[in-house]
């Protein structure tokens, strides 16, 4: 398969790509950037990972542009590992994708092949399939954050089916371990919005003790949140890869940039979403 074509464009974010890249503008200005921002060539790369909303633009935009503004900010990596999880159940638990580039309407970006081999040789449960990723949305819509501030990025995206912490550490070591061995300057980011369908102070006080086991970055104290508050967050799979790829390199605390709800764009607090920005820096 040479190219994965964008399955939620003209829905999730605009399908045209004078349009797209004004509301990314638009959603840059929104939270005190002057535009879309440039990448700082001698940004210190202290960054190992972020987790990112993917919502339409319209509802978690803002918050997803938060934390893309603080990757800008920190240096140009090499690639970029885009986890989500398998909103649709199709392919396999662990799926990579086996495209040689993926399109949105910006362009395309080149699927880094070498490192997502060397990933798999350390986690052999991850396996190349493309039906995972035919209409999953969770890692198309973090595309053209990545394009609009770099340019022509390369990316390993994987779909999650199966998220449990035992899983979710084994391939954020594998990763680790896969950079390393290639001495590919890494980014994990994963895609995940936070709690589902709940009035606004609900999810706010589900969301912020999820959060605050991620901050802390305690992935067996998170999957234990989840499930006694009920949170319905949809990647902590994701999120727990992003902590593990990022203790491995040194980092210690995770920082949260933007927290928001889907009432920020619709006005209705009795039924919401709620999104995250979090950033692991050494």
């Amino acid at each position: 398969m040479e190219a994965r074509r964008p399955a939620v464009a003209g829905s999730f974010y605009p399908s045209d790509p004078y349009d797209l890249l004004s509301l990314l503008r638009e959603l840059f200005l929104s939270i005190g950037e002057s535009g879309i921002p440039s990448p700082n060539p001698s940004g210190e790369r202290r960054i190992a990972s972020l987790i990112s909303p993917h919502a339409g633009y319209i509802y978690s935009g803002r918050t997803a542009a938060a934390g893309y503004s603080v990757l800008a900010r920190d240096g140009v990596p090499e690639t970029f590992v885009i986890l989500g999880p398998n909103h649709t159940g199709l392919g396999a638990a662990f799926s990579v994708s086996n495209a040689d580039y993926w399109e949105t309407p910006l362009g395309r970006v080149e699927v880094d092949k070498e490192l997502a081999l060397a990933i798999k040789e350390y986690f052999e449960d991850l396996e190349f399939d493309d039906l995972a990723h035919m209409s999953e949305h969770s890692i198309e819509v973090q595309i053209p954050f990545l394009q609009a501030i770099y340019g022509s990025p390369k990316i390993v995206p994987i779909a999650m089916g199966i998220q449990d912490p035992s899983s979710a550490a084994s391939l954020g070591k594998a990763i680790g371990l896969a950079s390393e061995f290639l001495k590919r300057d890494v980014v994990v980011v994963a895609s995940s919005d936070m709690s589902h369908y709940l009035p606004e102070e609900e999810a706010r006080r589900r969301d912020m003790a999820a959060l605050e086991a991620i901050l802390d970055m305690d992935v067996e104290r998170l999957f234990r949140i989840l499930f006694e508050l009920d949170v319905s967050m949809c990647g902590p799979g994701p999120a727990s890869v992003a902590i593990t790829f990022a203790k491995l390199k040194g980092v210690e605390k995770g920082e949260l940039v933007r927290y928001s709800t889907s009432a920020e764009a619709s006005g209705d607090r009795s039924f919401v979403v709620g999104y995250a920005s979090v950033v692991f820096a050494r």
